[in-house]
């Protein structure tokens, strides 16, 4: 990186990483998932990989209970209670209980869904608390939101996580922050900080998306009022694959979110003219579930299950470490500057590096199947998703990026054109 190279403990090398992936009691997972031969795959915390067990199950929705069941699968194959069925799994995962999770919709809709009840919980106060770095599509649907209800609601960023407390003041109804920062893989601390929001009368929505799946979580436990997130990342769900609303039962029945579809109807097949919540997480819900994707994506939510949540943290944390020593030590003077946090308590499951040219150094990576991905200003993401990353794989990603640099293979047209998705 741009400061010297780390001098501290023993020189790594790739013996003692194939060594480390002798001893990872999560191991044998990788071979639960269907991985390309030619490929180091460090973008977990964008699109996870493809669990095996998934193409069974997409095979069984398809032949079995489309094709055989037809519309009977919705009782007999238990479709129609699916997205409550998956809520509870990962309720198990994000330290909720059953009845407070239901997958459903996508993050942006299913966050525009809990700030307007989060809102109506807080009908006294007018501002949405925010951080400038939070996810744009965070705070586009917050201020679009704002816009409609009108009256005097506002959204309001800070630029730096110190500025928060003083900007939870007496007007702010909701503090809708992100748990893990997307760009930068920061990570707040959640309890300390809905405690602050609390003491200072305002609910709190987190954005699990960066945390689900990568880092241990405990919303009761934190008194969290409302979250969301996605179960494509580290959940391993499929691109676009449903998110998942969690809300504390205390507010349950106090809640009213705007997209009031028969889905989330106290009785849909009543088919009243008139709109009657359920009275409880159902209420969530909004039009008919995808079923093909939901289902798909209970492979990979039964896979993390079985990882435990504390051996996935654990073994993140050392992926994390080894990546940030190894590039200190292999690419020291080459002008890489780490931009997430040195301290692994602080940071999810995602190292990011910081070049000027840090789009190019990416495609150049990929080019060569070490995959991460880019963000910008300068950022270089690399995800890791315990669940099926070898630490060796660390050594031949740091390896390959460390040679990129040397030989300047980033400095050539067909790595700087910019491609729609980056």
């Amino acid at each position: 990186m741009a400061e010297a190279a780390d001098t501290r403990g023993p020189k790594l090398d790739r013996a003692a990483l194939l060594a480390r992936d002798q001893a990872d009691p999560l191991a044998a997972l990788r071979d639960a998932f269907d991985l390309p031969a030619d490929v180091l795959y460090l973008d977990g915390n964008s699109l996870g990989a493809l669990p095996r067990r998934a193409l069974a199950i997409a095979q069984r929705v398809l032949q079995d209970e489309w094709r055989g069941g037809l519309i009977r699968s919705w009782n007999d194959a238990g479709w129609f209670s699916l997205p409550r069925r998956l809520g509870d799994k990962i309720a198990r995962l994000i330290g909720a209980e059953a009845g407070e999770v239901v997958v459903t919709d996508s993050t942006s809709v299913n966050l525009f869904k809990v700030l307007n009840a989060a809102l109506q919980l807080r009908a006294g106060r007018k501002t949405i608390v925010s951080e400038r770095e939070n996810f744009p599509t965070d705070l586009y649907m917050a201020e679009g939101l704002a816009q409609m209800r009108g009256q005097g609601h506002v959204l309001h960023l800070v630029d730096a996580p110190a500025q928060l407390e003083a900007a939870i003041s007496g007007d702010c109804a909701v503090l809708m922050l992100t748990h893990v920062n997307y760009r930068s893989g920061r990570m707040h601390d959640m309890a300390r900080i809905t405690g602050l929001a609390h003491e200072k009368g305002a609910l709190v929505v987190w954005d699990l998306a960066h945390s689900a799946g990568a880092v241990p979580l405990d919303l009761n436990a934190c008194a969290a009022d409302f979250a969301v997130g996605c179960t494509y990342k580290y959940l391993n769900g499929g691109p676009g694959a449903p998110a998942f609303v969690f809300a504390a039962r205390r507010w349950q029945a106090l809640s009213e979110q705007p997209l009031s579809g028969w889905w989330g109807h106290a009785a849909p097949f009543a088919f009243d003219a008139t709109y009657r919540p359920d009275d409880g997480i159902g209420r969530f819900l909004c039009g008919s579930a995808p079923i093909l994707s939901m289902a798909v994506a209970e492979a990979g939510i039964d896979l993390m299950l079985e990882a435990t949540m504390e051996r996935v943290r654990a073994k993140s944390i050392i992926l994390g470490e080894t990546f940030i020593a190894l590039v200190r030590q292999e690419c020291a003077g080459l002008g890489l500057e780490l931009a997430s946090p040195a301290d692994p308590a602080m940071r999810g499951s995602q190292v990011s590096l910081r070049h000027d040219q840090g789009y190019a150094i990416m495609q150049a990576l990929v080019a060569r199947g070490v995959i991460g991905d880019y963000r910008e200003p300068g950022i270089l993401r690399f995800g890791f998703a315990p669940s099926y990353l070898r630490h060796v794989d660390i050594w031949d990603a740091v390896a390959a990026l460390k040679d990129v640099m040397l030989t300047h293979e980033w400095d050539q047209p067909k790595y700087r054109q910019r491609r729609a998705v980056t």
